[in-house]
């Protein structure tokens, strides 16, 4: 090892005291750290940082010193060109890490985050050598690739050179490094450009490739048509999948490294008469933000949900269609209520994201492993509240409502349109309506909005047939001002960049539980939540207008009246 590199000492000791030690934060500035991070969840290094008690260098070097790994001062470091070309330049910008010294067969490299060993893995896999870790500051990391590697190369670049390359056998082609320096780019892209999903799409005379971005789709610049088979058969390999079954649907998991944060893929291949296709479900830990206030909520819809979160016992049910947000709420909720003192266990399909200090349970029906059948050994768990991915069949319900009598706070999704039809859907499953009067404390329906992009944002008044369109909850603004995105590079020439939550909260009072008793239509049930106070999905999208979040357009195509 170069005489650049430092070992630290040794000793699993919590970050925050290590930066302690070491005279960089005080233990009050540690504290309010991990309130926020009980609140909103994230690393407890990367809350120091963007309050700024402390550098990403600090806490490189304090990430070296819990995991017992060596440092390295890039700045100081002699890399020679024998380790810069062992590991390829596409390969060193999508991963963010830089190669530092080749030893015979063993590459040391500079990477970010000493936990992420699944990266290493993807380098022993790709340079064929024996590749270990040595910690450095992620932000010189990224500097030092670019200044001895060049700026990154573009997709086309990659597509080009994987047309020209790759030829014959599939599964040989799939373990090419053009086509592995291929995929990473389009993977890489879609991170960088904030996409939720990754499409790969085979048809007869074209293959296309598209990405979802803020529930859109947009196509990309495709690779030509010979390269779908390889391309999915790298998506294959790399999610530990069967390359050689290309008649049946599959489903695995892909961990990678992209700019050296740590992204789940949940991968899920379908066979067509064109060819196999693929779709990957994007899960970047770093792009969601699991606290109440990013969610979009009002003031006061905020302090219901906190209040919900507090219930000693009952029912919380958050509706909506799939890709409405369900989930991050969920989550939210949960992080506000995550504390040493509450014991909190979730069953999910999938555990989406990782929340320290919460109990996460992975759902698995072909080994058994069921909602109904989790649920009953998480009672056994003296749990405080818990946490269900999908209410879907009437035994899933039943262990529900069980877990609200026996005085548990029971959080979960349902498939409806609204609030109100939440109800309907317990019905039909086969939910007793007493039991739903008896346990049922709210039910929250959401949909997720476009935001107006901020760099390109223009305002403008509304005219009377634009009010009308809205319907009658648009009275009074008359003279508003409304705001539309001009289009520009940021957004992609859309006009919005990111999203926000709509709302249609529903508190089950007196009234209501009398009208769900006396097994009142949904009708009945929504104008019995109305007089109770209920702001529909349609009014919380026009406030949202009103505030200049989102367009007219995105609140008519999400509600209705």
């Amino acid at each position: 090892m170069s005489a650049d590199v430092v070992p630290e000492k040794s000793g699993r000791k919590l970050l925050g005291q290590i930066l302690k030690a070491r005279g960089v934060v005080r233990e009050g500035q540690i504290q309010e750290a991990l309130a926020v991070q009980r609140k909103q969840g994230g690393l407890i290094g990367q809350i120091l940082i963007e309050t700024g008690v402390c550098t990403s260098a600090h806490v490189a070097a304090a990430l070296a010193e819990q995991a017992g790994l060596a440092t390295v001062d890039l700045d100081k470091a002699k890399i020679g060109p024998d380790a810069l070309a062992a590991l390829d330049a596409s390969l060193a910008h999508t991963y963010g890490v830089l190669p530092v010294t080749l030893l015979g067969r063993t590459l040391t490299v500079a990477i970010g985050d000493p936990l992420n060993t699944a990266l290493l893995e993807d380098l022993r896999f790709t340079t064929g050598l024996d590749v270990k870790g040595v910690i450095a500051d992620p932000e010189r990391i990224k500097a030092k690739v670019r200044e001895l590697y060049g700026e990154e190369g573009t997709l086309k670049d990659a597509i080009a050179q994987a047309a020209k390359a790759v030829g014959g056998d599939a599964q040989s082609a799939a373990q090419s490094l053009p086509v592995v320096r291929l995929l990473n780019s389009i993977l890489h892209q879609a991170i960088k450009d904030r996409a939720s999903d990754v499409h790969f799409e085979s048809f007869d005379e074209e293959f296309r490739i598209r990405y979802r971005v803020d529930g859109a789709l947009y196509e990309i610049e495709a690779p030509p048509s010979h390269l779908a088979v390889p391309l999915v058969a790298r998506i294959k390999v790399m999610a530990d999948l069967d390359i050689a079954e290309t008649r049946m649907p599959q489903d695995g998991r892909i961990e990678l490294s992209i700019d050296g944060r740590p992204v789940d893929l949940r991968v899920a291949t379908i066979p067509g008469i064109a060819g196999e296709g693929a779709v990957l479900r994007v899960l970047d830990r770093s792009a969601v933000q699991l606290n109440l206030a990013a969610l979009g909520l009002s003031p006061v819809e905020e302090d219901v949900l906190r209040e919900l979160t507090d219930l000693p016992h009952g029912i919380i049910l958050i509706t909506g269609p799939t890709g409405s947000g369900k989930t991050t709420t969920l989550y939210a909720m949960l992080s506000e209520a995550n504390d040493p003192s509450v014991k909190i266990i979730t069953a999910e399909d999938p555990v989406e994201y990782d929340i320290e200090g919460i109990v996460q349970v992975p759902i698995n029906d072909d080994i058994g492993v069921t909602y109904a059948r989790v649920l009953r050994t998480v009672l056994r768990q003296d749990p405080d509240k818990i946490l269900i991915g999908e209410i879907r069949d009437q035994e899933t319900a039943s262990v529900a409502v069980e877990a609200s009598l026996t005085g548990h706070t029971v959080f979960a999704t349902l498939h409806t349109n609204d609030a109100p039809s939440a109800v309907t859907r317990l019905v039909d499953i086969g939910v007793e309506p007493f039991l739903i009067s008896a346990t049922l404390e709210a039910v929250i329906a959401q949909r997720l909005v476009r935001k107006v992009c901020a760099s390109c944002k223009s305002s403008y008044k509304p005219d009377e047939d634009l009010l009308r369109e809205l319907g009658s909850d648009a009275k009074g603004l008359e003279d508003a001002t409304f705001w539309f995105g001009k289009g520009c590079a940021q957004c992609h020439h859309t006009g919005y960049r990111g999203r926000t939550g709509i709302f249609e909260i529903v508190k089950v009072d007196g009234a209501l539980r009398r009208a769900i008793l006396e097994r009142n239509s949904t009708q009945d049930l929504r104008q019995a939540a109305l007089a109770s106070g209920m702001t529909t999905l349609r009014q919380s999208g026009i406030r949202a207008v009103a505030e200049g979040r989102t367009t007219v357009e995105e609140v008519l195509r999400e509600t209705t009246l």
